[in-house]
């Protein structure tokens, strides 16, 4: 448990982003005027779905799509799983075979998983030490019975931003359809024109956590992998939660405006923070692109500290941030990103700035890390070794 009277910091916007006012307000004012069932034709619903296409055109608008691109689901994973799912399924007739980017969320790369349980094969494309992936090596994995290509615009644990460019280029012209796993960048940064599917999760932006966005480019061949229900134009199931909608949308137009003058000076801290650190502590790697990245996420990995148990230091002394490779005792594996980038995982810390974080934040993080890094390597050397078998 967090020291209440430390003066610590929210650094893990990367997992999800606080609350915005404006999706605070909207919330409130939707739940009274919302609530009514949008696909009715009496006067509460129609007004109910009144304020659905509003939020629906406000998404559009930020996204550069068209409204009836757009459909809401229950969480960002659930738009993944719909686009990558329902990507393959349409084009069944083309092929069985599916590209994905080594460093994919879990999301898509268990979408792949059940793909290629069911008979699909799956390319996975390796990423450089950065964590990019080469855009030439994605344009070669593309085939003639490729269903689909997946690559995310920006990785969720290094912030090293992906070429969603010249893949796009490559899928357009192969004839490939392109999912991109938009959730860490929606609101941050633009993504790259090109693809065919896109999905992003409104709690990254600052809007309530339960609302997910799907995008579907018009012409796009997709078919629902789920049962038929009549909701959000058959795309997706279930009754629409409405007022969380309509404060997602709030959020997201808010949150890209404050976007045009939060990044860069986010972005100056995050480089604040690459550059101090590794001076400040030895044996430390700064992981990710230094230049191509989100604006607000730096990650570092320290030696000879367990990650779970930094966090932890640091979470007593008032600080949330968390850790891309912090194993636990079903797995014992530690970050898919970090190991297919060949980087060290051990004593991985993923440090993630939200709207607001100012100058003093960062200066009492980094006031503080190195003694806690020093605290975990000196417990370390004290604590005798266990469990340790001896040589027959």
């Amino acid at each position: 448990m967090a020291d209440s009277s430390a003066p610590g910091a929210y650094l893990d916007a990367a997992s999800t982003e606080p609350p915005h006012p404006a999706a605070r307000a909207a919330l409130l004012e939707a739940l009274d005027a919302g609530w009514a069932d949008p696909a009715r034709l009496y006067g509460t619903a129609r007004s109910t779905r009144v304020l659905m296409d509003r939020a629906r055109a406000r998404v559009a608008g930020v996204l550069r799509a068209r409204p009836d691109e757009v459909s809401f689901t229950s969480s960002g994973t659930q738009a993944v799983h719909l686009a990558v799912l329902g990507g393959l399924q349409a084009r069944r007739r083309a092929g069985r075979h599916l590209v994905v980017g080594a460093v994919e969320h879990s999301s898509v790369l268990h979408a792949a998983e059940l793909h290629e349980q069911g008979g699909g094969e799956v390319t996975v494309v390796g990423v450089d030490r950065t964590g990019r992936v080469d855009p030439a090596a994605f344009g070669a994995a593309l085939r003639p019975d490729t269903a689909l290509a997946c690559l995310q615009s920006a990785n969720h644990e290094v912030g090293t931003l992906q070429p969603v460019a010249e893949a796009a280029e490559a899928c357009r012209a192969a004839g490939v359809p392109l999912f991109v796993d938009a959730a860490q960048s929606l609101g941050r940064v633009d993504v790259p024109d090109g693809w065919s599917f896109l999905a992003g999760s409104a709690h990254k932006w600052g809007g309530p956590a339960g609302v997910g966005v799907l995008v579907i480019r018009k012409g796009t061949r997709w078919r629902s992998p789920l049962p038929a229900d009549e909701r959000e134009g058959r795309r997706v199931p279930g009754f629409e939660n409405v007022p969380a909608v309509v404060a997602a949308a709030a959020a997201l137009e808010a949150f890209r405006a404050d976007m045009a003058d939060e990044a860069p000076r986010l972005s100056a801290l995050v480089d604040l923070i690459r550059d101090r650190v590794p001076r400040e502590i030895p044996d430390v790697q700064v992981v990710g692109d230094p230049v191509r990245r989100l604006p607000h996420l730096v990650t570092f990995s320290c030696l000879y500290v367990e990650g779970e148990a930094l966090l932890t230091e640091l979470d007593r002394m008032g600080f949330a941030v968390s850790s891309g490779s912090s194993c636990t005792a079903d797995t014992l594996r530690p970050s898919h990103v970090l190991e297919a980038m060949g980087v060290i995982t051990h004593g991985n810390v993923r440090v993630s700035l939200p709207r607001g974080t100012g100058p003093a934040d960062v200066d009492r993080f980094l006031a503080v890390l190195p003694g806690a890094v020093s605290r975990l390597r000196r417990s370390a050397m004290n604590t005798p070794e266990t469990g340790r078998r001896s040589r027959p």
